[in-house]
């Protein structure tokens, strides 16, 4: 209950309505006071009158004060720029977003790797996703990246950020056995199309239309070029390759795998994970026969299933 005793009206400041008690529930007296509806929200700069009183309710407790590593609302995602799916796979790389989630910044180093293995933690700040440990690439106070293990229980499953600040609320996410996404970061978006970041051999030009992003070198490609594209979530390769490991062999997807340039199938000239990478699948893909377009229709099938990324490519011969 809010009471004001004084013969004249009296305001309360936002420090006197601490504590979350902040809708009104039922006015006791009110001939001096100024209108404040039963069941309003009131937090600052309430007005009573001489002798007036109101109940309040708690609407909003504010939560307690905390350093807890903590995962916001739709705050884990797989890898933003391949999609940014709110389910993961074992194997796929995923993105964690919050507060208080490490007190350092940095990216995993080839210190922090055993022989080929990449790191659990970094700087005491460690992932787990349905109990697993996972493989820790990026450390920030709001970020944190990771690369699922291979034996991550599939369906829905708790992701809990561990760090010296203490450990966070499981944050439930989906972990699908194929969650495939390719290379497409928000910035290759040009005239309203979202292209994937396809590169030349020569590492360095994108395939565009030329001059798309400005900065960005690009050019369309030609039919019987070769060109790579890079992806997660693909899932088992063979020989298998563990997740969180740098990968030292060729290798190949296990399940059925196509590409298409509009409705024409792409002849693969590899599709597996990328080699010295970890979590990167690489995919080196012969541009077929098709007519010259900026916009492409660029889509896979994997398993008998088409990817739900809409992305286009550009060819000119």
């Amino acid at each position: 209950m809010l009471v004001n005793p004084l013969l004249q009206p009296r305001t309360f400041t936002a420090a006197e309505l601490a504590g979350g008690l902040n809708r009104t529930i039922h006015r006791i007296k009110g001939t001096q006071a100024p209108d404040v509806n039963n069941g309003q929200p009131v937090t600052a700069g309430l007005t009573l009158g001489a002798f007036d009183a109101i109940i309040l309710l708690a609407d909003h407790i504010a939560a307690p004060s905390t350093t807890r590593p903590y995962i916001q609302p739709n705050g884990v995602i797989s890898a933003d720029a391949f999609g940014a799916f709110p389910s993961t796979a074992p194997g796929s790389r995923i993105e964690i977003y919050g507060s208080n989630l490490s007190a350092t910044t940095r990216a995993w180093s080839g210190a922090d790797f055993s022989g080929s293995s990449a790191p659990t933690s970094l700087d005491g700040v460690s992932v787990t996703v349905g109990g697993r440990p996972t493989y820790v690439a990026y450390i920030s106070p709001g970020q944190v990246n990771a690369v699922v293990p291979s034996d991550a229980p599939l369906g829905q499953v708790g992701v809990v950020v561990s760090g010296p600040a203490g450990v966070s609320d499981a944050y439930i996410v989906m972990v699908e056995a194929l969650r495939p996404g390719l290379l497409a970061p928000p910035s290759f978006q040009a005239s309203g199309k979202q292209y994937a970041a396809a590169l030349f051999p020569d590492g360095q030009t994108f395939v565009l239309p030329s001059g798309a992003i400005p900065g960005v070198p690009s050019r369309p490609a030609k039919p019987g070029e070769t060109i790579i594209l890079y992806g997660i979530g693909f899932g088992p390769v063979t020989p298998n390759v563990p997740a969180g490991t740098l990968v030292g062999q060729l290798n190949s997807l296990s399940n059925p795998f196509q590409m298409f340039f509009g409705s024409t199938a792409a002849t693969l000239a590899y599709y597996g994970l990328a080699p010295n990478l970890t979590g990167l699948y690489q995919f080196n893909v012969v541009v077929p026969n098709v007519a010259d377009s900026a916009t492409v229709p660029l889509t896979f099938s994997l398993a008998g299933q088409g990817g739900t990324q809409t992305l286009y490519i550009a060819v000119q011969r």
